[in-house]
C-alpha cells in the first residue's frame, strides 16, 4: 500500500498572517504545516494601546500553543536567520534546519527610529507586552515619585499614536486617584511630522480626530519634526521640550531578514511579489512584508493568509491558482472613551457609533483565530481593566 507524499509547508512568523495561514492550511490532509516564531505568544496589536493604559495583558496576547492546539500544526520556537533556496531549507539562529516544499514569510515590521539620536535609548514603545509593561511601570513610578510636573509626548499622529493619546488622560487620572494624588499637572502632546493627523485618512476624519483630541486636552504639534532626545529633553521643530516620557509610534520598517537574504525589495524596503504573492518559486511573502496596496494593516495580513491558503490548496489539488486582488480594510480607530473613527469603503464617520462598531470589530478579529466561544471569552477579557503585576494599589480596582 503506497502512502501519499505530504507537501511540507513552513510558515515563518507568528503574527496575524502567519497564524491565520497555519490555521487555514492545517485542515489539508495532504500537507504538513510547521509554524516558526520567535515568540510563544501571538500579539494582538490593536489591543496593545489598551493594555498600555490599564487593560489586561490577555487582551493583547494569546498563547500560540493554545491557538494551534489540536490543529496538527508543528510549532517551532526559533528565530529564522537564513534561507537556503537551493536545498529548500530555512535555518534558525540556534542551528535548526527546517526543510520545505513551500515557505510563507509573514515576519511583520520592526521599529524604525530613522536614525534620530537618542530615541532608541530614551523613548518608550508599545509594540510588545514587554514594552508596554516597561512603559506602565515608568508611568506609575513617575506619578508617585513627587517629582516635576508630568509632560508626556507621543510622537506619531497615525492610528497607534492617536489611540494612545485618546486613552492616556483617563488612565493617568486613574493612577492619581488610586494613589490619592490630586495636585499634579499633566500635559500630553502629540507630534506629527506632516501637516495633519492620520495623513492617509480623509480630511473630515483627520479634522474630527483633531477636534476630539483638543477636547480631551491634548496639545497637537503638526508639521513638526523630531531631531533628537536626551534623558529629559526632546528636540522637536528646533525647540526643546522638557519631558521624561516620549512614546515613539512614528515609524516602522520591514524585517531585516529580507535584505540580509537578498530578496528583491522596493525603495520602501517591501518585498516584490507577483500576482500570487510569490517572491520566487515556492517562496511566498504576505502581510506587512509584501509590496501590496494595503500592506501594514492586520486585516490585510489576515486577508493575505486566507488568499495564500486557498491558492496553495488549489495547487495541491491540481487547480490553477487565483490572482491576488487587493482589498481595502475597514479602519476603526478609538480615540478616548466611547468615541472612534470608522472608514468603511466609501463611508467615513466618527463618534459614539464608531465606538460601538469598534467593540464588535475586536470580537470578529478574535474569531478570525479562534472558535466563537473562545473568541467571546478573549473579547470579554480584552474589554476589562487591570494593572496586573505593575502596581498592587491599582490592581485592587
Amino acid at each position: 500500500m503506497s502512502s501519499i507524499k505530504q507537501t511540507k509547508i513552513v510558515i515563518v512568523g507568528g503574527g496575524f498572517g502567519g497564524v491565520k495561514a497555519a490555521l487555514e492550511l492545517s485542515s489539508q490532509k495532504n500537507c504538513s504545516v510547521t509554524l516558526i516564531s520567535d515568540h510563544v505568544h501571538f500579539r494582538y496589536y490593536p489591543g496593545l494601546y489598551h493594555t498600555a493604559t490599564g487593560g489586561k495583558r490577555a487582551g493583547s496576547q494569546l498563547q500560540l500553543d493554545s491557538l494551534l492546539k489540536g490543529r496538527g500544526v508543528t510549532f517551532v520556537r526559533a528565530t529564522v536567520k537564513s534561507l537556503d533556496r537551493e536545498n529548500k531549507v530555512v535555518v534558525t539562529e540556534d542551528g535548526q534546519s527546517v526543510s520545505f516544499d513551500k515557505v510563507i514569510f509573514a515576519l511583520g515590521n520592526i521599529t524604525n527610529y530613522f536614525g534620530i539620536k537618542g530615541l532608541d535609548e530614551y523613548s518608550y514603545g508599545i509594540k510588545s507586552i514587554e514594552e508596554v509593561e516597561r512603559f506602565k511601570k515608568h508611568l506609575h513610578e513617575q506619578i508617585t515619585s513627587g517629582g516635576p510636573d508630568l509632560n508626556y509626548v507621543i510622537v506619531g499622529g497615525g492610528p497607534t499614536g492617536i489611540e494612545l493619546a485618546g486613552a492616556l488622560p483617563e488612565y493617568l487620572r486613574h493612577i492619581m486617584k488610586n494613589h490619592g494624588i490630586q495636585d499634579r499637572t499633566l500635559t500630553i502632546s502629540v507630534i506629527e511630522a506632516v501637516p495633519k493627523l492620520l495623513p492617509r485618512s480623509p480630511a473630515k476624519i483627520s479634522e474630527a480626530v483633531t477636534k476630539r483630541l483638543e477636547n480631551l486636552g491634548i496639545t497637537l504639534l503638526v508639521n513638526t519634526a523630531v531631531q533628537g532626545q536626551t534623558a529629559d529633553t526632546l528636540m522637536a521643530g528646533d525647540k526643546p521640550i522638557k519631558t521624561q516620557t516620549v512614546v515613539w509610534t512614528a515609524g516602522v520598517t520591514n524585517s531585516p531578514f529580507f535584505k540580509t537574504n537578498n530578496f528583491k525589495l522596493t525603495d520602501r524596503g517591501k518585498v516584490e511579489v507577483d500576482e500570487h504573492l510569490q517572491a520566487e518559486p515556492d517562496i511566498y511573502v504576505i502581510g506587512d512584508n509584501a509590496n501590496t496596496m494595503f500592506s501594514g494593516m492586520a486585516q490585510t495580513a489576515l486577508y493575505d493568509a486566507e488568499f495564500i491558503a486557498e491558492n496553495l490548496t488549489r495547487e495541491l489539488h491540481g487547480k490553477t491558482p487565483k490572482a491576488y486582488v487587493p482589498k481595502k480594510p475597514i479602519s476603526v480607530i478609538p480615540v478616548g472613551p466611547h468615541w472612534a473613527t470608522v472608514e468603511w469603503g466609501k463611508y467615513a464617520f466618527a463618534g459614539f457609533w464608531g465606538w460601538f462598531l469598534h467593540i464588535f470589530v475586536d470580537l470578529v478579529a478574535f474569531h478570525d483565530l479562534e472558535s466563537w466561544p473562545k473568541a467571546s471569552g478573549q473579547w470579554m477579557t480584552a474589554m476589562s481593566d487591570s494593572d496586573e503585576g505593575i502596581c498592587p494599589t491599582c490592581a485592587k480596582e
